[in-house]
């Protein structure tokens, strides 16, 4: 099997049980070796009382593009540490992409830099570290 259908089957496998994305109404728009892209509209049930996506709610975005990502190899990866700055408000309607991209890749550590995105703004800048735990995905 070659690593992009290496990717594609750790991704249908992870995606299978993530109900939490699903629910949020994520969307995985890409895959392969080292990246995802994922998607999310901002809705009315994800605004807070000034009118903006809260915070976590692009944080768990992210978190997810580099969770793809990551398990992009079939090794069962999960976050160590993390780092997110919030750059522009993400508001109702907005469709946000969340870009992860392989940085770095050690025996059992990695990481990884996730952009979140709408059309040309960019609304965070995501680093995550993530170490190897036993097991594969499929």
């Amino acid at each position: 099997m070659d690593a992009d259908a290496i990717a594609k089957a750790a991704a249908d496998a992870m995606w299978a049980g993530d109900t939490a994305s699903r629910s949020l109404g994520m969307r995985l728009d890409g895959i392969g070796p080292g990246r995802a892209v994922l998607s999310m509209e901002v809705t009315a049930t994800m605004v807070n009382g000034l009118g903006v996506c809260h915070g976590g709610l692009v944080f768990t975005l992210a978190d997810s593009a580099c969770a793809f990502a990551s398990n992009s190899y079939n090794r069962r990866m999960i976050l160590q540490s993390s780092q997110i700055t919030l750059i522009a408000p993400a508001r109702l309607g907005m469709r946000l992409s969340a870009e992860g991209i392989e940085r770095h890749r050690a025996d059992r550590s990695a990481i990884y830099d996730v952009r979140v995105t709408s059309g040309d703004e960019v609304i965070a800048e995501f680093r995550g570290h993530v170490r190897s735990i036993p097991g594969t995905l499929y």
